[in-house]
């Protein structure tokens, strides 16, 4: 599975109403796969949302180390076919970062992402939160 930022947000806040669901899943899928432009979406978006600045970077550090979690460093060609997925979907609003996901899932088989985000099944991917 892809874990996306909003699947991360859910996993990491515990007072979140998807918290429980966010971990079950996490246990429960062998696969786990994530990209640095999630993480730096992650930051980002925690900051916004009020988290503690500190916890938030010790999360992110904990999922780098993390053995069970791939992580992607996004290459210039990924860059470059998420920007065309984004110019093929004009009529979407995907971000970037939904852009690459989208990119290594298919790349890679995944059909299902850690996340709240409605893009992933506009795109035919299954949304598990």
């Amino acid at each position: 599975m892809l874990l996306d930022t909003s699947g991360w947000l859910c996993y990491f806040d515990a007072s979140d109403f998807r918290n429980a669901a966010a971990v079950e899943f996490y246990h429960a899928t062998p696969s786990k796969l994530t990209h640095a432009y999630i993480l730096a979406e992650y930051v980002a978006l925690a900051h916004v949302r009020g988290m503690p600045r500190q916890a938030t970077l010790q999360f992110v550090a904990h999922i780098l180390d993390n053995p069970v979690v791939e992580m992607i460093w996004v290459t210039e060609e990924c860059y470059r076919n998420a920007l065309a997925l984004l110019q093929a979907r004009a009529d979407k609003t995907y971000s970037l970062c939904d852009a690459i996901s989208f990119v290594l899932m298919k790349e890679r088989g995944i059909t299902a992402a850690l996340t709240t985000d409605r893009h992933f099944e506009q795109e035919g991917f299954r949304k598990l939160l």
